[in-house]
């Protein structure tokens, strides 16, 4: 009894010591580090660090609308935006006991997002916030993520996407079709776009991603959007390790969203191994089922279920950002009917008033090329990315001890004037007529060697749909709607974007 009462304690005393060493000492020590270096930031707080102030500061942002202004870094990255003011451009907050070091200077996060795989790496998923992805791409390192990207690069060269052009007009043709409908017999009616084209992009990526099998698809993209409302309050939350084995009514949903979505997955896999014995097929499933030699002429394949862990991610991927590019884009396009008239114009003499871009002549958009990377400038799909030291380092002057997560400020760098030019949260696609003074200055797929391997089919789909819209019909901004864009997974307006469309086909 004497001995176990010695144990208990001793075990005690360790924890005790742990915790404090972790939650006070280690914190404490990192703040005067960065101190001495000239970069503050707001009070760490034990624990909890400052996670309480960035969710008041979020909801305080989503409860106020903002006018039709594109300087969104308020509302999107409030206390970006905030501390940013207080403490300067680079400032170290704390999310639980862990220091994140903001950054928003193009030198620094080339250097950071062009070293993957050595000192730098991505911040680990939770358990909880994993499901959304699965263990795909977006989590993977090391030689795991080198074999997947691999094979991910293979299924996503320009020819192949180029060869997914069918699908995408028919997707876009259904839904434009529709608008068609909805008009009645009126000249002039609304449209909330941002539901129209994630019904769009959902409907692209489950034609390409699992072609003949498409309807299932969306089945399982019904899934996964349920599935982004747990990511979010696990991503927004400290992870409290083994909560989620608590039997919590969100917990049991949880696990029956990834259960039903990875058996449906599966039964996919299965009947496009049938299908592969049989015909050649090009979709991406078949793709990700394929081999491939490396460079050393090793066969190379993925197993079954680190298929559904990419189909998972590229499922939501590929539906999300590019519904929300498409979105903006046309709200961007309502409010500037010169830049709509242009673009029209340059469809027409490419394409023709009926016809859909195709392959051969898709490069020749220059205009609505230039459209999409301004509107990606100014509503980036992915607002920050983050990292982590592995190890004490200098980054530019910057003495960063080991553990520190890096979050680099996407929007704030698109936004900045002195990258940018004073008019930087305007409007102006000739900006990219130009070359760009950084490489950093603009990243919305990423930079290096982890850029995104879908951005080919992002901006080809992007292209095509918006060329589509604008042959067809013309809009401006109704008087419903509402600017409040917002950080959901990816930047998403809070309450849809409703246009006034009138029909050119009459």
């Amino acid at each position: 009894m004497y001995i176990l009462g010695v144990s208990v304690l001793l075990f005690l005393t360790i924890f005790i010591f742990k915790f404090l060493y972790s939650n006070f000492w280690v914190p404490w020590r990192i703040q005067i580090h960065f101190q001495k270096q000239g970069i503050t930031g707001p009070r760490y707080r034990p624990i909890i660090g400052n996670a309480t102030d960035m969710r008041r500061m979020y909801m305080e942002a989503q409860a106020k609308t903002i006018p039709l202004t594109h300087d969104i870094v308020c509302r999107v990255l409030p206390y970006i935006h905030q501390w940013s003011m207080e403490y300067g451009k680079m400032f170290v907050y704390w999310f639980g006991p862990k220091p994140r070091l903001a950054i928003s200077d193009p030198v620094m996060i080339k250097e950071v997002l062009a070293n993957t795989g050595g000192p730098f790496r991505k911040v680990g998923f939770t358990p909880v916030s994993k499901l959304l992805f699965g263990e795909g791409l977006v989590g993977l390192e090391d030689e795991q993520w080198v074999v997947h990207r691999r094979i991910a690069n293979q299924a996503f060269t320009i020819d192949r996407v180029k060869g997914w052009l069918p699908e995408i007009t028919l997707s876009v043709r259904n839904v434009l079709d529709k608008w068609e409908e909805m008009k009645g017999g009126v000249e002039e009616f609304e449209v909330d776009v941002h539901k129209q084209l994630r019904l769009l992009t959902a409907d692209v990526i489950s034609r390409t991603a699992f072609g003949s099998n498409f309807e299932e698809g969306k089945r399982i993209f019904n899934l996964q959007e349920q599935q982004m409302n747990h990511f979010l309050q696990a991503v927004s939350s400290v992870y409290i390790p083994g909560y989620r084995f608590l039997p919590t009514k969100m917990n049991r949903e949880r696990d029956r969203l990834e259960k039903e979505t990875r058996a449906s997955i599966k039964a996919l896999v299965e009947s496009e191994k049938n299908r592969k014995e049989r015909e050649n097929s090009t979709n991406l499933l078949s793709l990700l089922l394929s081999s491939y030699k490396n460079q050393n002429g090793e066969i190379e394949t993925l197993g079954v279920d680190e298929v559904v862990n990419e189909c998972k991610t590229f499922y939501f991927a590929g539906m999300e950002t590019t519904a929300n590019l498409l979105t903006w884009a046309l709200l961007l396009l309502a409010e500037h009917q010169e830049w709509q008239d242009r673009a029209r114009e340059e469809i027409v003499n490419v394409c023709g008033q009926k016809t859909p871009p195709t392959a051969d002549n898709l490069t020749e958009l220059k205009l609505v090329g230039m459209i999409v990377n301004e509107t990606l400038r100014l509503y980036p799909p992915a607002i920050m990315m983050m990292r982590r030291t592995m190890k004490r380092l200098t980054l530019g002057s910057i003495d960063i001890p080991e553990g520190t997560q890096l979050q680099l400020s996407v929007v704030a760098i698109h936004h900045d004037t002195e990258l940018w030019g004073e008019d930087a949260h305007n409007f102006n696609p000739m900006r990219f007529s130009e070359s760009r003074k950084h490489l950093a200055s603009f990243l919305p797929f990423g930079l290096g060697p982890r850029i995104c391997v879908g951005q080919h089919l992002a901006l080809i789909e992007a292209k095509v749909a918006l060329a589509m819209i604008i042959q067809r019909f013309t809009f401006t901004i109704s008087p419903t709607y509402t600017h409040a864009p917002m950080m959901f997974v990816s930047l998403n307006p809070q309450f849809g974007v409703q246009l006034l469309v009138r029909s050119l086909w009459n």
